[in-house]
């Protein structure tokens, strides 16, 4: 009986050890496929991230005509430029200074211009609506929805820190509504003679604001008159209270509050088809100059662009047989 109980007995345990067996390697074939899972996730997360910051920006269209490939003598990162001597019209500087682009934030010029001229009052209080909020390119804004601000804290963001939503509540408030406004930017820029150019809105960020370097340089004269653009482009920096807080802005030009420059009056700009643009008033060795420079490769080369025009100025005056010996020393 001992015998048999103990055959019994061991016949009950081979099975449980078998099941036992089986059932941890299937927790171990589990536990493989969820690793492989992760580990094949983790794989397909790095080539789509490796993917997105491989991927290039595409090309602003200056890039896209080629004209990047137009060489000048200062080496300038920006396809287009323009350097004009304000009071006697001399062109110390030019390159493909007619093209048509798009021109980004300096699209606001126009915009102050034409609210600064139509003697509107600046203490009327505008509240931001959703009419405002950026559908172009979804761009963010500081200025809330039922934000309440005077016309001249707008004016004063909208040229100074560029903000869209600025600009916008002052094209829809205009006497007329938006549409009128816009007629009127176009109809300002024919008077000025800028025939080269064109706009829809007045932000910027549609990439049918397009303009010429030679036109914006007429816009900059005109601008540079009105006191309160000279004075609020160029502001270093403004507080302005919204609801309960105190927002502090800042001026997108570093320039404005360089030792080196003297600027009365200033804008920049950026959207990718524009690339980074720049124009600006300034007195450099005493002359009075208007500085233009469209679809600038890299996020600071406007800037450099603007310093090396500065640099060879105080160096050379600007004049043509300086230039030419400019360049015969960069080459030696």
């Amino acid at each position: 009986m001992l015998a048999v109980s103990l055959v019994l007995s061991t016949v009950g345990v081979v099975p449980a050890v078998q099941a036992a067996e089986k059932t941890n390697q299937v927790k171990k074939k589990r536990v493989a496929k969820s690793v492989a899972r992760q580990a094949n996730l983790k794989t397909s997360r790095k080539s789509k991230s490796s993917k997105r910051v491989q991927q290039p920006d595409p090309a602003s269209f200056g890039q896209q005509a080629g004209l990047h490939a137009v060489r000048d003598p200062l080496a300038l990162r920006s396809s287009v430029a323009l350097v004009i001597d304000q009071d006697t019209r001399e062109v110390l500087l030019s390159k493909n200074d007619h093209a048509v682009l798009p021109i980004a934030s300096l699209t606001k010029l126009m915009t102050g211009l034409l609210v600064s001229e139509a003697k509107l009052s600046m203490d009327e209080m505008i509240t931001i609506t959703q009419d405002d909020v950026d559908t172009e390119k979804g761009s963010s804004s500081r200025l809330v929805v039922g934000a309440r601000l005077s016309r001249g804290d707008l004016l004063h963001l909208a040229l100074m820190s560029s903000e869209n939503r600025a600009a916008h509540a002052l094209g829809r408030t205009y006497p007329g509504g938006m549409d009128v406004f816009v007629q009127k930017m176009n109809t300002k820029a024919a008077e000025l003679g800028m025939a080269d150019t064109r706009y829809v809105e007045p932000t910027g960020l549609s990439s049918q604001n397009q303009s010429s370097a030679h036109d914006l340089s007429l816009l900059v004269a005109v601008a540079s008159r009105q006191p309160i653009m000279r004075e609020l482009s160029t502001s270093p920096g403004y507080e302005v209270a919204v609801g309960r807080r105190t927002l502090q802005f800042h001026n997108t030009n570093p320039l404005v509050k360089s030792p080196h420059w003297d600027i009365s009056l200033q804008k920049t700009g950026y959207i990718r088809e524009a690339g980074r643009c720049l124009v600006m008033k300034a007195e450099v060795s005493g002359r009075n100059l208007i500085m233009v420079f469209l679809d600038s490769a890299g996020k600071l080369s406007r800037i450099a662009d603007a310093e090396r025009v500065r640099r060879w100025i105080e160096s050379h005056g600007g004049r043509s047989a300086a230039l030419q010996a400019f360049i015969n020393e960069r080459s030696s």
